[in-house]
Formats: structure tokens, C-alpha cells, sequence
């Protein structure tokens, strides 16, 4: 029972109980009044004990009653607060909710909504309040445009709205059981704007894949807007143009290009969709230009070089005319015939034989160009022919002009890559002469067996002299591999010959130059100074020759390869003319020189030794003359040239003079102790180098020697020799301790002197066991290791060099010197880090290296 019906119940109770005190009251005034009615008063009293009773028991359930309606009424107000509280709860929980909630009858009238959707609303000018209907509000949104755009859900996605302040919500939505709407907004503008950019981002990494797709393409493509603007080019588009990436970007209208390059790219509305042409470049290129219209108007047009197809073509063309004036002129009928049976090549003479213009033949069925021949007389051979099998048969046939003759025809099946027959070649020869020189050969069958016979002597003969012929020539070939493997034997005895004497004439000499120097740094008077500078000369002059037979004999024996690297030419040209300046003084000889800054790659060692003798070679030739040392760059190489304007060469001579041994009148005041191998080793250095060597000369006024490098890059660039003056100059030796190992006693002696002369502590021996006898090879304190590459016993110092490291804690700066100038022993040096010094060995040389590894 509601509040309502037991506040009704409740008022009429009292009315009715009013109705009752009222009536008894009136009942007992009367009793009082008619007191002299007799037994009435009696009755009447008894009828109000009993209205009496009803009035106590009225009064009973009234009390109940009210009762009863005070519970309802705690009853109500308990329901009244678990209500308010319930609401209190429900609108804290949907105001912590970040999306906007709104609830909605069924008639779409909004019955409650948080704070987020009055914000939504609030922000864009539109005031909404509880009874408002959200159709109309939501219609007067998109009247003002405060919602821009709306994409309506369906079974699988939710509304979603874009506002005009670039915000975007969705809408998620469920029916109530009155019929109404639970609604919430949800705002998805940070989703928006990340799918927004990762679409960005993925649209971004596809055009830049799009455009290394094009890029990659070998055709130059294009695409062009619809007001003919370059909106998309590739480089192959590029480089066929000749138009620069700038020019593309600040003039991509195609009337500013077009006469910029060669290549056609004009359009017309009256284009149609898809259009082919070929263009032809002044450079000979011959391109392709298709253009395709697309649906939106743009059009894309490419650009394919087919120069190649194009020759291709040309001299497919030009084999065809070249086959058909063969075929014309062979004395044979020649026709090619489809499966079809169609023909589709036949040759003058075919033509001529049959009465047919040229090209009448083509596609005329072979039953159709009989003259006076039945085709089922042919149609086996053609069947067989078109089974796979090649077949020849004769017949007589005639022209059109009635003249009847022989024929010996052949089919020939032609096949697909499968093995198929896709037609056959006709070959048709007039054999009416073989047939009436038959009764000839005939009758010279019966003297045929006879001179079959004589014939077969004859060639029995000839066989065996062929076979004495055939055994002489395999005793001749026997006898060549025999004298070829001496001679390769005898070149390598020479090689190892050589080798072993240089090395035998290198030790002695070595040490005789060592003395020298050290006699020289000890010597005052001014004779002996010049005595001693003579036998310093005949040294060197004749550790020259023995360097030049020792550097003939390995470029004959192919062992000398080019270590090429990149290297300023500059530097290397600035000490040959501080080497040869002297020189030029002392013979008279005026050098000039013309200063250059390259980088070539090549062997800096080598292309010294050519210049060298180039310089030796200019000098020896010129009597009071000048030379000029100087280059000239030439695309991608730089040319070296000698000039001189010596007595010259006479053209004869030219040849002559890379030949070894070979010498040409000196002037009187140049060396006079060459062998004549100078030029000889640089024609065989050119070809270790690959390096082109040319020679011009004048007689009487000239001569320039050149050779050609290539040119390089120097990424890393330090001034060498520079370093290396600066280190001598500030460099002090005394006091540095130096171990020493060479098996020659002599040499042991020279270098003591020597390194004694620059103040070094010097310990020598002759063997390792001879240097362990003397100090501790562990602990005892050294700055420098100098060793011997060949020792006695079978050693060698590299051996010994890496023994003593290992038994130091710290391995020692190491030098080895050796005649040895092998590659394989330079790579072993280099790999272990020892500094490589090839004997005889300078004593300015050999101090530069040692303060290199002291530093």
C-alpha cells in the first residue's frame, strides 16, 4: 500500500469515527431528554452500550490502524533516503566517468546527464537542461555547424561525430527497460589524431617506396597533373632529360621544360587514353614514348631507351635483306610453308619458276600454286614432312611457261622449343642435267671398280706416308716439351743464380758501405774526404748494377707485383728533382721542374724507378742542355713527361732503346757506367704496373719520355718526409741500446762503428745462442732489436725476432735487414710488425728507421 492510500485509509477512519462520537452524543441527549418513555430509556441505553462497543472496536482498528500507517510512513521515509542515496551514488559515478553520459526517456528527453556532457556543450555556445530533447538539440549542432561532419553506426561500429573545433566523440548507446537511452560520448580525438598520423606516417613511407620503386625503374617515368604540371619524375627521367632536380622543382610546368630537352613532352586534350610513339635523339638514342590517361585525369607517360632493340630491329631488317638477295641469288628453289599449309617465304627463283610477283605467294595454300603437278602427288611427302621427318623426293614437273623438267625436292620440318611442327622448308633443285649425265655414269661404271682400285693404292700410299709424318712430328713435339722444360729450368737456375749472387755480392757490400760511412764521419783532411767520397761513388755505382741485373732477373721471372696505393705525385716529384739537383749542377745539365698536386694510385717505388731512369736516361743524352720534369692531367689519369733537348733519337732507334743491353751515344760529361738496361726495366715496370709508357723524339733536338698513372683520392694526407726531417733533426741517439744479429762478422763490425758513431750502446752477435752467452734476454734493458734475415744453421732472423719478443713482457721495436727481396718475405715482416730494410742499406736510411721505431 502506497503513502497515498493509507493517507486516505487514515482520513476517512477519522471522518467516520467524528460520524460516531457525534451520533452518540446525540443518542444520549435524547436518552437524557426522554426519560419518561418507560422501558424506551432502557433500550436505549442498551442501544449505546452497544453503539458504545462499536465505537471501541472502530476505535481499535482505527489505533491499528495508525499504527500501521506510522510504519508505512518510517517505512517510506527509509525508502525516501536509501533512494536519495542510491541517486546520490549513481550521479558520483557517472560524474567520474571521463566520457559524457546522458540518460533519455523514450521519448528522447534527456533525464539526467554529468558534467562532461553539459562541458561538451557548454564549450561550443549551446546551453542544454534535463527535459530537453537531444534529436532537436542535436539537429540545431548540425544547423550551426558545431557538428561538422557525422558517420553514422552500424552492427559493428558506433557513431562517431567530428566538431567543428577538430574534436571527434563516439557515441556508445544502450535501450532501457522503459524504453529510453543510456548514451555516452566518448571523446577520440587523441585516437583520431595518432590514426591520423600513423596514416600519415604509413602514406609518407609508401610515397617514399613508391618513389624507389620509380626510382629503380630503367624507363624514365613521369606523371603529369591536369594542368600539365610535374608532379612525379624518377632519375632514370633524369639523366634521359639532361634536366636538373632543380629545375624539375622550380619550373614543373611541362611549356617551361619543353625546350630544355630533347625528349617529347607535350600533350593534347585530344590525346587519347593510352598513346605510343618513338623519338630519336641527336645522340643517336632512340626512346620510346607512351602516355596514359588515368581516371582522374592525370596522365603518366614513360620514356623506355630501346636503342638496342631498335639496332636489333635494324639489323634484323638488315639480315632479312641480306638473306633474301642470298636466297635470291642461290641457283635453287627456296620456300618456307606453315602448318597451315600456307606459304609464308619463297625466294625469286621460286617466283620465276612458278609466274608469280613478289609476295604473291604469301599466305596462297600449296594446293593452289600447282602448275601442271597433281598436289596428291605430293601429299605423302608433305604429311611425313609435317609428322616430324625430313624427306626428299623427285619429280617431274613444269614451269608456267610449259617447260617440263626434273626436280629433287626436300622437306625440311622446322619445330617449336616443344618439339612441335610449326611448318617445313621447301628446297627445289633442277636435276634434269644429273638425270641425263646418269646414262653417262652408267656407261663409266664398268672403268669405275678399276679406278677405284688404282685409287685405293693410291691412298694406301699416301696413308702411310702419313703415318711416318704423323710419328715424326709426335718425336718433334716430344723433343720441343724436352728442350721447353730445360729452358724453363734454365731460367729458374738463373733466377735462383742471381738471387744467391746478389745476395752473396750485397753482404760484402753492405758492410764496405757501412765502413765507409763511418770512415767518412771520422776523416778531417780534405784528400782523404775526397778519397772517401770516391769509394762511396764506386759503391753505389756498383751496388746500382748489381740492383739492376738483380731487377732484370726478377721481372723476367715474374716475381715483382705492384703494391699500388694512393699517394700525393707532388712529393714523390719534389725529391726526385731534390735527388737529381745536384746532379744537374755537377753535368752540366739545367733541370727545371713544374710543380703539380694530384693523387695517383700506383706503386709509389716502381713509378720511381721509371721516372728515375727517364731523368738518368734525359741527363745522359743532353750536353749542356735543360730537362723539364713536369705533368699534364687528362680526364681521369695524369701523364708524367721527361723532356730534354738532347741530341734526340732517330726513329729507327725507337724501338732499340727498350731493348736490353742496348745504348745510344752518350754526351761526354754524363754516366758513362751503365749496362743499358735502364729503359729495358722500364718497359717491364709499365707492364707490372699497367701503366702506358710513349717516347717522341726529334733527332738533333729532342727528346720527352712519358708515362701515364691514374689518378686517385688521398682520404687521409700526412706530409712524410716533412715528419721524417723534423724527427732527424730533433732526434738524439745516445745513449739508446741496440742488440744486433748477423751471421757475416764483418757487417757485425761496420754497424758497431756506425752505431757507435751516433752515440749507441751496441751489443753484436753472430747467432742467438752468441747474444743469450752475453746479456739476459728477458730482463736485461734494450731499445731496439736489429736482426739478419739469413742466419747460419738453417735460421732465420724472423724466427729469432719472434723468440725474443715472446720472451719478453713487452715485445722490442724490431728491424730486419736483408738481400732478400721477395713478397712472400715482406708480407711475413709485415705481419708481425717488423720495419723491412733491403741491403745494401744507407746509413741515412737506416737512421730514419730507427728513430721511426724509437718515436
Amino acid at each position: 500500500m502506497t503513502d497515498l492510500e493509507l493517507q486516505d485509509e487514515l482520513d476517512r477512519l477519522r471522518t467516520q469515527n467524528e460520524k460516531l462520537v457525534k451520533i452518540n452524543r446525540v443518542l444520549m441527549q435524547r436518552i437524557e431528554d426522554g426519560g419518561s418513555l418507560g422501558n424506551q430509556p432502557y433500550a436505549t441505553f442498551e442501544h449505546s452500550v452497544q453503539l458504545a462497543e462499536q465505537v471501541q472496536e472502530k476505535t481499535r482498528i482505527l489505533n491499528e490502524t495508525l499504527a500501521e500507517l506510522e510504519r508505512s510512513n518510517r517505512a517510506l521515509k527509509n525508502a525516501n533516503d536509501q533512494a536519495n542515496i542510491f541517486k546520490q551514488r549513481f550521479v558520483d559515478a557517472i560524474e567520474s566517468i571521463s566520457d559524457a553520459f546522458v540518460l533519455l526517456d523514450s521519448d528522447g528527453r534527456i533525464i539526467l546527464q554529468n558534467s562532461h556532457f553539459l562541458n561538451y556543450w557548454n564549450k561550443v555556445g549551446l546551453k542544454i537542461e534535463e527535459g530537453t530533447n537531444l534529436n532537436d538539440f542535436k539537429a540545431l549542432a548540425k544547423t550551426r555547424g558545431i557538428i561538422s561532419q557525422a558517420y553514422p553506426g552500424d552492427a559493428n561500429q558506433n557513431p562517431v561525430y567530428k566538431l567543428s573545433d577538430n574534436r571527434w566523440f563516439q557515441l556508445s548507446e544502450r535501450r532501457t527497460r522503459e524504453g529510453g537511452w543510456v548514451m555516452l560520448y566518448t571523446d577520440i580525438t587523441a585516437l583520431k589524431m595518432a590514426e591520423s598520423a600513423r596514416y600519415e606516417q604509413a602514406m609518407a613511407q609508401k610515397s617514399k617506396l613508391l618513389q624507389n620503386l620509380v626510382d629503380n625503374l630503367s624507363q624514365g617515368v613521369i606523371i603529369v597533373s591536369n594542368n600539365d604540371q610535374l608532379e612525379v619524375w624518377n632519375k632514370r627521367f633524369v639523366e634521359m632529360s639532361k634536366l636538373s632536380t632543380q629545375m624539375l622543382r622550380s619550373k614543373p610546368y611541362l611549356q617551361n621544360l619543353a625546350s630544355s630537352t630533347e625528349l617529347d613532352l607535350a600533350f593534347s586534350d585530344q590525346d587519347a587514353a593510352n598513346t605510343h610513339g618513338v623519338q630519336k635523339l641527336s645522340n643517336g638514342t632512340v626512346v620510346e614514348v607512351r602516355s596514359h590517361r588515368l581516371s582522374n585525369g592525370k596522365t603518366i607517360k614513360t620514356f623506355t631507351d630501346i636503342t638496342e632493340a631498335h639496332q636489333y630491329a635494324e639489323s634484323l631488317r638488315e639480315s632479312e635483306s641480306r638473306l633474301r638477295l642470298i636466297t635470291d641469288n642461290v641457283p635453287a628453289m627456296i620456300a618456307y610453308v606453315g602448318a597451315d599449309l600456307r606459304f609464308q617465304f619463297t625466294n625469286k627463283v621460286y617466283q620465276d619458276w612458278y609466274g608469280r610477283e613478289k609476295g604473291e605467294h604469301f599466305g596462297v595454300d600449296l594446293k593452289n600454286q600447282r602448275v601442271n603437278t597433281n598436289f596428291e602427288q605430293l601429299q605423302p611427302y608433305v604429311t611425313r614432312a609435317l609428322k616430324g621427318e625430313s624427306v626428299s623426293f623427285e619429280v617431274e614437273e613444269s614451269n608456267h611457261l610449259g617447260h617440263s623438267v626434273y626436280l629433287h625436292k626436300s622437306y625440311v620440318p622446322n619445330k617449336d622449343h616443344h618439339g612441335a611442327v610449326i611448318g617445313f622448308f621447301v628446297l627445289v633443285r633442277d636435276i634434269t642435267t644429273r638425270i641425263k649425265s646418269a646414262l653417262a655414269l652408267q656407261k663409266a661404271h664398268d672403268s669405275l671398280e678399276v679406278r677405284v682400285n688404282q685409287r685405293t693404292a693410291q691412298l694406301q700410299q699416301v696413308n702411310q706416308m702419313l703415318q711416318i709424318e704423323v710419328e715424326e712430328r709426335r718425336r718433334t713435339q716430344l723433343d720441343l716439351s724436352k728442350a721447353k722444360s730445360e729452358a724453363e729450368q734454365a731460367n729458374l737456375s738463373k733466377t735462383k743464380f742471381l738471387a744467391a749472387v746478389s745476395h752473396d755480392l750485397l753482404q760484402p757490400l753492405n758492410a764496405a758501405q757501412l765502413f765507409t760511412s763511418t770512415l767518412d764521419s771520422q776523416i778531417n783532411q780534405q784528400s782523404n774526404i775526397s778519397l772517401v767520397g770516391s769509394i762511396s761513388k764506386s759503391l753505389d755505382d756498383l751496388e746500382n748494377l748489381i740492383s739492376t741485373l738483380v731487377d732484370i732477373s726478377k721481372l723476367d721471372a715474374g716475381v715483382v707485383k705492384a703494391d699500388k696505393n694512393n699517394f700525393n705525385l707532388g712529393e714523390l716529384l719534389n725529391n726526385l728533382v731534390n735527388e737529381y739537383q745536384h746532379q744537374s749542377e755537377q753535368f752540366g745539365v739545367k733541370l727545371k721542374h713544374v710543380s703539380v698536386d694530384a693523387i695517383v694510385h700506383s706503386d709509389s717505388v716502381l713509378l720511381a724507378r721509371i721516372l728515375r731512369n727517364f731523368l738518368s736516361n734525359a741527363f745522359r743524352y743532353t750536353d749542356n742542355g735543360k730537362v723539364l720534369l713536369g705533368c699534364r692531367k687528362k680526364h681521369n689519369a695524369v701523364t708524367i713527361q721527361v723532356w730534354d733537348n738532347g741530341a734526340g733519337i732517330a726513329k729507327d732507334q725507337l724501338n732499340e732503346i727498350f731493348k736490353e743491353f742496348k745504348r745510344l751515344k752518350a754526351s761526354q760529361k754524363a754516366f758513362s757506367n751503365g749496362l743499358g738496361l735502364g729503359l729495358a726495366i722500364v718497359d717491364k715496370l709499365s707492364n707490372v704496373l699497367n701503366h702506358p709508357i710513349e717516347v717522341h723524339s726529334v733527332e738533333g733536338k729532342g727528346s720527352v719520355f712519358s708515362v701515364t698513372v691514374p689518378t686517385g683520392q688521398l682520404y687521409e694526407q700526412t706530409n712524410t718526409q716533412s715528419a721524417i726531417n723534423r724527427a732527424l733533426a730533433n732526434t738524439n741517439l745516445a745513449g739508446r741500446k741496440i742488440w744486433l744479429i748477423d751471421n757475416d762478422v764483418s757487417i757485425c763490425d761496420a754497424m758497431s762503428q756506425l752505431l757507435s758513431n751516433w752515440q749507441c750502446e751496441v751489443i753484436t752477435a753472430t747467432s742467438l745462442e752468441q747474444l743469450r752467452s752475453n746479456i739476459d734476454l728477458n730482463t736485461d734493458d734494450v731499445d731496439l732489436l736489429i736482426m739478419d734475415y739469413h742466419l747460419d744453421d738453417d735460421k732465420n732472423g724472423l724466427d729469432v725476432a719472434i723468440e725474443i719478443n715472446q720472451s719478453r713482457a713487452k715485445p722490442l721495436p724490431t728491424l730486419m735487414i736483408t738481400a732478400n727481396y721477395s713478397e712472400e718475405l715482406k708480407s711475413q715482416v709485415k705481419s708481425h710488425g717488423i720495419v723491412l730494410l733491403n741491403k745494401p742499406v744507407k746509413p741515412m736510411k737506416l737512421k730514419t728507421s730507427i728513430i721511426y721505431l724509437l718515436r
